[in-house]
């Protein structure tokens, strides 16, 4: 028999945890030789997901003891995934935009092809609005462009794995988590499957305009230190840009007699250069805060209750 582990992240999903549960379950009962064991994170909750959760026959859950970020959720699924004896893991959002029923058809492809994992990816963005989806193609390319992982447009965090795929993922300990990238940079075989846009059932997005940048930076820096590479080619194309300035003016004075500088374009030159080494400084501190934040080893979430061990 097959065992997959469903590891559901979750954060004020009260009234979706049953019909999620009740849609997987149908799920479960159309595949042949095939049995689930759920993994609910609570990532700290305010409303009653855990709750929910508990109510539910059979289901395990990991509860933290405040908001730690999906991220943080979804490590602790896959760790206690690694340390059971699952053939493969899901990673499955609990608002049903996942569509339970397509790990059916992700099963199949993966056993077919005989790869690592099997990712859904969005074809349309359908009822997600226009400025969002701009800057999620926008962010896409230029990941793609600059960074050393290559991420599929519209690919989510929805996907089936190996085992092996789990622990490797499972065994890194990195703080600053883009699961995204992680699932490329392991570089396990990877095929997709496409599918359409599906709304909420019930509730909000809890991804805020300024959530969604700062994950979009997280990525990008995690990934990518080209960067820190522009940022060294512009001060040194300043440096001698600058050089090249002062000898035409030692040349100028020598040949043409004293001038008295302009007042305006001193005042621009120096505003201009200040704020070109400001902006370097703070990339170079977007870097040199994540390795303060590594350095420092705190876990990447508190663990509050669970009832994992009892549900292997």
């Amino acid at each position: 028999m097959k065992k997959i582990d469903l590891i559901i992240p979750c954060h004020n999903e009260e009234d979706n945890i049953e019909r999620f549960f009740a849609a997987a379950s149908e799920t479960e009962n159309s595949i042949e030789d095939c049995c689930f064991r759920y993994i609910f994170v609570d990532d700290g909750s305010t409303d009653g997901t855990l709750d929910k959760i508990k109510a539910l026959e059979g289901a395990g859950y990991i509860s933290f003891s405040r908001n730690f970020g999906k991220e943080a959720a979804m490590y602790a699924g896959l760790k206690a995934s690694a340390k059971g004896d699952a053939d493969y893991a899901v990673v499955i959002d609990a608002d049903l935009q996942h569509p339970p029923e397509l790990i059916k058809e992700m099963l199949k492809k993966l056993e077919e092809t005989g790869c690592d994992s099997v990712a859904a990816r969005r074809v349309s963005r359908k009822g997600e609005p226009v400025i969002r989806s701009i800057f999620a193609r926008l962010f896409y390319k230029i990941m793609n462009r600059f960074s050393e992982i290559h991420l599929a447009d519209g690919v989510v965090d929805f996907r089936i794995m190996s085992h092996r795929m789990v622990k490797t993922i499972a065994d890194m300990p990195e703080r600053c988590r883009f699961s995204k990238g992680l699932f490329q940079w392991v570089g396990f075989d990877t095929q997709w499957i496409e599918f359409e846009n599906v709304k909420r059932v019930s509730g909000e997005s809890r991804w805020t305009v300024w959530g969604l940048t700062k994950y979009a930076i997280d990525g990008f820096v995690d990934f990518a230190d080209s960067p820190l590479k522009a940022a060294g080619v512009a001060g040194s194309v300043i440096a001698v840009g600058s050089l090249l300035y002062l000898i035409a003016e030692i040349i100028k004075t020598i040949l043409m007699g004293k001038d008295t500088p302009g007042y305006a374009s001193t005042i621009c030159l120096i505003l201009f250069f200040g704020g070109v080494i400001i902006a370097m400084l703070g990339i170079i501190g977007e870097y040199i805060g994540r390795m303060y934040i590594e350095t420092k080893a705190r876990p990447v979430y508190v663990e509050k209750e669970s009832n994992i061990e009892n549900h292997k």
